[in-house]
């Protein structure tokens, strides 16, 4: 990098603390701060809930996927979630808007008090927090690796320098600040992601052009849909994974759907997000398949070879246009996620913990997300410098089995909780679940792992848990069904529209919820 890239980058920083001091004057209380009061047009929630789900990672440990394997990394990671959303679009979207609007509920977890029972609620909202504390971990270590690359700042120099950028502006402005960065994030990807494709395009003449490319022995193989340990059960477990996941399973998608006026715009939004996770991924992981012909990786899991190429393919200006690029997905995902647990402590864990906190008014309950947004960040950088420690190996392990592998038993009761034909499934069926599923998970990684000889493939690593989850969940609820009439209201509001003036917020777990309006949408 030149002074011209550190220029780029420096107002990128800048650009992004400005949104959110600006922001900041359209939050007054909680409901701003982690839903935007209703108030975001579906388009903008759309294009923020895409780049939430992006990050450093897919220019470090998925590059290197793309490196090893090729096109696998495309049909085993985005067009799963894209199918994912979409299928979502429908299914997720317009009931988890209606915990925000008939609900009037500010975190995602916020009704499974009242679903399920306060121990239900509790266990998930501990276990997400946790999860999340690690999942953001390896983003930050993603973005510090790539910023060593092309600056030579240590690991923890870097973490430090994007974790406090993006605690400024998360924590001024709330999810306000965080859709319009992921707006200007969203067109900075754009014109980056241009750049890298036709530069690359352009170095393809010497190797027989755009289609003649993949007869390259360097790319043997690359064309394969499924290789290597993404095969076919892979790519269906991560299909179930994602469905539940990037439809509000990891919390901060969810808050796009409840940040939208109504049901109607939550479903616009995630079928935006599902186009754009179709097409665009195609534009950025294209050079990354061709990354074998035109460099040659220093890591073995070919971690390095985008930023590599970048370096030698780009001119100052748009080398730092990229490196902001990838600030700009790490940023995005992790400020999003910073404001979904912010929202699940301050509004699910904290009245637990004290009594003070159910008293608290507009504005302290503002002070105490700010607050708990920042210890978040804080906590997730320390685990970020311990992300390749032995304990969570490398960046890409962290995302794919950590991650996936956790994701399902916390979902799932949170997820299918909003369906009626899972009405049957009440606390026991959750707590079974998401128990079972963590255990599965710790047997399938650790005692089976080290007992099998070469290991426990990673398909079945991240398949099982979800599989233990899923199941219990649905068995339980048929066993010992708890649908009470309680229970029953909290779904009938989640699944109708109606009168949100009339229909008044479900009451403490021991009273019971007026009864729903009877016109039903979805």
């Amino acid at each position: 990098m030149n002074s011209l890239d550190w220029a780029v980058l420096i107002g990128y920083f800048a650009v992004m603390v400005a949104i959110g001091v600006w922001s900041h004057k359209r939050v007054g209380d909680v409901s701003d701060f982690f839903t935007a009061g209703g108030k975001m047009p579906w388009w903008l929630s759309g294009i923020s809930h895409h780049m939430s789900g992006y990050s450093a990672v897919m220019f470090t440990g998925y590059a290197g996927i793309a490196y090893t394997y090729g096109v696998t990394s495309f049909v085993t990671w985005s067009f799963p979630i894209a199918l994912g959303i979409a299928i979502g679009s429908k299914l997720f979207a317009p009931r988890i808007n209606r915990l925000r609007s008939r609900l009037h509920v500010a975190s995602p977890l916020e009704y499974l008090k009242n679903r399920y029972d306060l121990k239900t609620q509790q266990a998930l909202a501990w276990s997400g927090m946790l999860l999340k504390i690690v999942d953001v971990g390896a983003k930050w270590a993603a973005i510090a690796t790539l910023l060593a690359v092309f600056t030579g700042v240590s690991l923890n120099e870097g973490i430090l320098i994007t974790g406090v950028v993006t605690a400024i502006y998360c924590t001024i402005g709330g999810l306000w600040a965080d859709a319009l960065t992921e707006l200007g994030q969203f067109i900075i990807q754009l014109l980056a992601g241009l750049a890298m494709f036709f530069a690359v395009v352009v170095e393809l003449g010497d190797h027989g052009g755009f289609f003649g490319v993949w007869d390259e022995p360097e790319l043997q193989g690359h064309a394969e849909p499924l290789v290597g340990p993404y095969g076919t059960i892979f790519l269906l477990a991560f299909l179930f994974i994602k469905l539940f996941e990037y439809n509000g399973g990891m919390l901060n998608q969810a808050q796009r759907y409840m940040a939208t006026a109504t049901p109607r715009e939550a479903e616009r939004s995630a079928r935006l997000s599902a186009a754009l996770w179709l097409v665009w991924p195609l534009v950025l992981f294209f050079p990354m398949w061709m990354s074998p012909l035109l460099v040659e990786s220093q890591k073995a899991d070919g971690s390095d070879s985008y930023a590599l190429m970048t370096e030698q393919l780009l001119p100052h200006g748009l080398l730092g246009l990229v490196i902001v690029g990838f600030f700009s997905h790490t940023m995005a995902m992790c400020s999003s996620d910073a404001n979904a647990i912010a929202a699940v402590f301050t509004r699910d864990v904290a009245p637990v913990l004290s009594a003070r906190a159910r008293r608290w008014n507009d504005r302290t309950g503002l002070l105490a997300a700010r607050v708990t947004t920042v210890v978040f960040l804080g906590l997730s950088m320390a685990v970020a410098t311990q992300v390749d420690s032995p304990t969570f190996k490398d960046i890409i392990t962290v995302v794919i089995k950590w991650v996936a592998g956790l994701m399902g038993p916390i979902a799932i009761p949170m997820m299918l909780g909003l369906l009626r034909p899972f009405r049957r499934s009440g606390p026991t069926a959750a707590l079974t679940s998401w128990s079972m599923g963590l255990l599965a998970f710790w047997l399938v990684n650790y005692p089976v792992h080290w007992a099998v000889e070469g290991g426990v493939s990673l398909e079945y690593q991240v398949s099982i848990p979800l599989a233990v989850s899923l199941i219990l969940y649905v068995l339980v609820g048929y066993a010992k069904p708890e649908d009470t009439p309680e229970r029953m209201a909290v779904i009938e509001r989640i699944n109708t529209d109606g009168d949100d003036s009339a229909a008044a917020a479900v009451p403490a777990q021991s009273g019971a919820p007026d009864a729903a309006p009877a016109r039903t949408t979805d």
